[in-house]
């Protein structure tokens, strides 16, 4: 169950409506390997797990990547598989005190709508709310790259498909 958004949980949200079927989409998705092709590439995002990994529920992602030349492992535990309509990714190991992001997938009469929910806490509250207004600036621009390399590596695809 997510936890709920107050003084120390921050929440934040995006979206993406693409004009394709949601089991195409959910499919790009279930596929880990793409979640590097989807990261600002300044943030050297390595899935460290061995490849391909079938992503279902309770299984544990490992990544390393860095932030502002720091290198860091990350962890994900897989809590939630429900296909093709919803994923969620917990940090287990990293640079939050809290990461709760859901991946949801709702059809749509244009196709399919990408929603993004990212429940997280920074470390070393109180203090580490200071770094608050540069960390949803990143999170503000990881996420503006990762919709727009959705849209360019799904709706390319579909285009090289329909020649």
């Amino acid at each position: 169950m997510a936890p709920t958004p107050d003084a120390r949980t921050h929440l934040f949200e995006a979206s993406i409506e693409l004009p394709l079927d949601i089991a195409e989409v959910f499919a790009f998705f279930a596929a880990a390997e793409n979640l590097e092709r989807i990261t600002p590439p300044e943030l050297g995002f390595r899935i460290q797990s061995p490849l391909p990994i079938e992503i279902k529920k309770d299984m544990h992602i490992n990544y390393r990547l860095s932030l502002f030349g720091l290198p860091f492992t990350w962890s994900s535990l897989i809590s939630h598989w429900d296909p093709p309509h919803s994923f969620v990714d917990e940090q287990v190991k990293g640079p939050y005190a809290l990461w709760h992001h859901t991946h949801a997938f709702h059809t749509t009469p244009a196709g399919t709508l990408i929603a993004d929910r990212v429940l997280y806490r920074l470390p070393l509250w109180p203090l580490g709310q200071l770094a608050l207004p540069v960390v949803k600036l990143q999170l503000r621009r990881i996420f503006s790259y990762r919709q727009q390399a959705i849209g360019r590596l799904l709706l390319d695809k579909d285009q090289k498909h329909a020649v």
